[in-house]
C-alpha cells in the first residue's frame, strides 16, 4: 500500500490479505472483528488530532460525547 492510496483501497487490500491468510477457512464473527480492528485506531487518531478533547472529537465524529466516552472505555483509550 502506498501512503496516498484512498482508505477504501487500503481496506480492500487488507481484507483480501486477511482472507488469503485464512487459507480457505471460514471466518467467524467477521463484522465484530472488522469493527474492532478499525474503530480503535480510528478513535486513537481522532483523539490525537483533537489533543484529547472529547467534546471536539465527538463533534468531528458526529456522535454524542457519552457515546464517544463509552467507545474510548471499550478500547481502553481513556
Amino acid at each position: 500500500m502506498k501512503k496516498s492510496d484512498p482508505l477504501a483501497v487500503c481496506v480492500t487490500r487488507s481484507m483480501q490479505q486477511y482472507f488469503s491468510d485464512l487459507n480457505g477457512e471460514p471466518p467467524a464473527n467477521l463484522h465484530n472483528f472488522f469493527i474492532n480492528e478499525v474503530e480503535k485506531p480510528f478513535l486513537e487518531v481522532v483523539m490525537q488530532q483533537t489533543n484529547g478533547n472529547q467534546t471536539k472529537a465527538a463533534e468531528w465524529l458526529g456522535i454524542n460525547r457519552n457515546t464517544l466516552r463509552k467507545k474510548l472505555k471499550t478500547y481502553d483509550l481513556g
